[in-house]
């Protein structure tokens, strides 16, 4: 099953899409990469949706990514007398540690320690997604006095967000640890790690997951922005995560960041997804808004590896309609001539490394020659992650004996993967790109093809091969 877009699509497990029969339907309708959201069911759930992806895959044929979501560092609310409270613009509001006495509209407990010591006279707390705004006029170790801001209803457990502050807090909760050790032991190809602040914490994720999956950094906070490029060049991929960034953040500013970590990740050469309310309305309607569907388009126009439906798919009534939606808006932008103008118009240069140099000359090579495809041979996905910076105007076909790196290529833009046998040499190689090339309907007698490979065969990170080779007769 080869897609002919070159923007992939992940959609999230759910409720509304419990079993295999629906699992299938969503892959044969277009997703190319399944979410476990953790934040929600439990790991026997998710451990089922797992093995029926694998199932899908060894029936089709085409290797499927799977993202791990780690829930995070959830701040909470406790509880308040009879669930709820009413807060009042001007009034005092006290928050402290004291968990066993309920709230009311005069005080609320807020078990996080973490947060008292981090903050400052002035420093805007927010409530229930930004529903609610508390000012810190005073605090101590264990407590703080706000004036309420912005008032209204509030009720137990509700999110609070502390978005001018980087918070001393790991982004891996006790939960999260469990959740990953988990996935790993099943053998997920993504984790998103939720609520990066810094470069820092996607070092304490590496230390536990090694190689074993690569790590998507979810940038939800405004001090993540302040260390996108160190963020960027740590993690595997990154995830523009904008429902809490539009809370701690004016929403009118969260565009422009958007197309800020795009561009940067873009850099990079490493895969961006936008996520967070694309097609929202379809959790209840069978057709979007023109305003989400312009939202989808415009990500797509700025170059994006992948766009994700969350609830839509996950709980939604119209998973199957969402999932072809997006398939359409991503391929009706493609097929516009304006795409590849503004790809190429915001095409960075590449890095002086060899691998980058030989990457940019397939770039041109593809450009000048218009062959059939691309095709990488890579081991670790390294030489085919080069390769898509590029943005080539053919489609990348990536071949290698390592069944994880064909699935984590299923998150990277223009890169169609295939698992074939090692080879030992340059010829059985150019042998193998023309034979697959021809199998998975890229290419037929007469095409020319670019190979792209690193030598020596098996050692990550040396691409250095650049050959144009003609399919034989």
């Amino acid at each position: 099953m080869r897609r002919t877009r070159s923007a992939k699509i992940v959609a999230t497990l759910g409720p509304a899409t419990p079993d295999e029969q629906a699992i299938r339907a969503l892959f044969e309708r277009g997703v190319d990469v399944f979410r476990l959201n953790f934040s929600h069911g439990s790991q026997h759930d998710h451990a089922r949706r797992l093995e029926a992806i694998r199932r899908l895959e060894k029936e089709f044929g085409r290797p499927i990514g799977v993202l791990l979501d780690l829930q995070g560092p959830k701040l909470r609310l406790g509880t308040f007398e009879g669930g709820r409270a009413q807060l009042e613009a001007g009034r005092r509001f006290r928050l402290d540690m004291d968990t066993k006495t309920n709230g009311d509209y005069r005080r609320a407990p807020l078990p996080h320690p973490e947060i008292f010591a981090a903050l400052q006279a002035g420093t805007d707390l927010l409530l229930d997604d930004g529903k609610l705004r508390l000012r810190v006029e005073s605090h101590g170790a264990d407590f703080a006095e706000t004036t309420v801001v912005v008032g209204g209803p509030i009720s137990d457990r509700k999110g609070v967000n502390v978005p001018s502050v980087l918070l001393p807090i790991s982004p891996l909760t006790p939960k999260d640890r469990d959740d990953l050790d988990f996935g790993l032991s099943m053998g997920v190809d993504w984790v998103a790690l939720s609520f990066v602040q810094r470069p820092e914490d996607i070092t304490e994720a590496r230390e536990i997951i090694g190689k074993r999956a690569w790590i998507m950094a979810k940038l939800e906070k405004p001090a993540a922005i302040e260390h996108l490029d160190g963020i960027v060049a740590l993690a595997d991929g990154v995830m523009v995560a904008r429902g809490d960034l539009g809370v701690e953040l004016p929403p009118e500013q969260v565009p422009e960041l958007q197309r800020r970590i795009v561009r940067a990740c873009r850099q990079h050469g490493k895969p961006v997804v936008v996520a967070t309310q694309m097609l929202e309305s379809m959790i209840a309607a069978p057709v979007p808004t023109r305003a989400e569907v312009s939202d989808v388009a415009t990500a797509i126009y700025d170059g994006v590896d992948a766009v994700m439906l969350s609830a839509e798919s996950a709980s939604g009534k119209y998973p199957l309609e969402a999932v072809g939606m997006m398939d359409r808006i991503v391929a009706r932008v493609e097929a516009d001539p304006s795409y590849r103008t503004g790809i190429d118009a915001t095409h960075d240069a590449a890095l002086s490394t060899t691998a980058d140099a030989v990457c940019a000359s397939m770039r041109q090579v593809a450009a000048l020659l218009a062959p059939a495809a691309t095709v990488t041979y890579t081991s670790s996905g390294f030489t085919s992650l080069r390769a898509a910076r590029e943005r080539p105007a053919v489609p990348i076909l990536s071949l290698t004996p390592d069944v994880a790196a064909a699935r984590r290529m299923a998150m990277v833009w223009g890169v169609h993967a295939a698992l074939v046998d090692d080879v030992h040499d340059v010829a059985e190689m150019i042998d193998c790109a023309c034979r697959t090339a021809q199998a998975e309907g890229f290419a037929k007698a007469g095409d020319d093809v670019v190979v792209v490979a690193g030598l020596p065969f098996g050692l990550s990170g040396t691409t250095n091969l650049l050959h144009v080779a003609r399919i034989p007769n």
